[in-house]
């Protein structure tokens, strides 16, 4: 069982690592490509990757009528809205920027969390979540952050709340279906959704675009590890330790992003990051102190 909880533990971290990474990413692919042009690519390569893994791994499973409407509102929260809001948002707000709001998620998720599925908090994982969030002023916050606009925290902020619900609805599905034949279902039904804007929008500067190599690494990085693997793994952690633990780990993604910004855009990292970062990881310890002691006292 502690090797299970481990293991949890190991797929939400590398999962905002790879959402904590895509912030970097982002800044790099549109120097190519629009918002859409990147989440309709981002969309089609996860989508292949995921109908390859179900087919060698087995895992072709019939949506049943009566959940078609919750994948079709999950869909639309997410990938739809919250890609929607922050590849938009993006273009507006700095990496570091768009990591600290993204950060606001589990904060605001409890309040929501209890209204909809009366999932309790304790106050353990109040104070780690205010921890972690002071941790995370210390990691990215600056002075004055001159390249981020009112209207990309406004579009960011929307993400929050699409995140938000897409997890709420996320539990009353997880448990039923496999994490691979759940996203797969939503990068289709997102492809639907966001065609439409595609062709509209974006159709006549995407054909004219002509990727190099770096441009093909940023999307098959944003696609495998940032739209795929990544929300498989989150899907399989909400299933075993519920959405307010799990979103309790997205406190660690400016963390991820203020690591990556350093070592790939050469951006300062000094002494009140680092204690920002233990702080970070403090809180999150902190969060989870009432399952270790439950199991403590299950081992006496």
């Amino acid at each position: 069982m502690r090797s299970n909880r481990i293991g949890i533990y190991v797929l939400a971290i590398l999962a905002m690592l790879f959402w904590g990474s895509s912030f970097i990413w982002y800044k790099i692919i549109y120097l190519y490509y629009k918002p859409f042009s990147v989440v309709i690519l981002r969309l089609l390569i996860s989508g292949s990757f995921l109908i390859i893994v179900s087919i060698l791994f087995n895992k072709r499973e019939k949506i049943q009528r009566i959940d078609l409407k919750y994948f079709f509102l999950l869909a639309f929260f997410e990938p739809f809205a919250y890609f929607l809001c922050e590849s938009l948002g993006m273009q507006y707000v700095s990496a570091t920027m768009g990591a600290i709001i993204i950060s606001f998620i589990p904060l605001l998720t409890p309040v929501f969390s209890l209204i909809f599925l009366k999932e309790k908090i304790t106050y353990f994982g109040i104070f780690g979540i205010i921890i972690s969030f002071m941790g995370i002023l210390l990691v990215v916050v600056k002075n004055n952050d001159s390249t981020s606009s009112f209207k990309g925290i406004i579009l960011m902020f929307l993400a929050v709340l699409s995140a938000i619900f897409y997890g709420i609805l996320l539990k009353k599905i997880s448990a039923k279906y496999s994490s691979i034949t759940i996203i797969k279902t939503l990068n289709i039904i997102a492809l639907i959704y966001f065609l439409p804007l595609f062709f509209i929008l974006e159709w006549n500067h995407f054909i004219t675009v002509i990727p190099n190599f770096q441009a093909i690494m940023t999307l098959l990085k944003l696609s495998l590890f940032a739209s795929g693997l990544a929300f498989i793994f989150i899907t399989i952690v909400v299933r075993n330790i519920g959405l307010n633990n799990t979103n309790i780990f997205a406190n660690l993604i400016p963390v991820f992003t203020a690591f990556i910004a350093y070592l790939v855009l050469k951006e300062e990292f000094s002494l009140r990051k680092i204690i920002g970062i233990i702080i970070v990881i403090s809180g999150l310890f902190l969060s989870q102190i009432p399952f270790f002691m439950k199991k403590f006292q299950e081992h006496k």
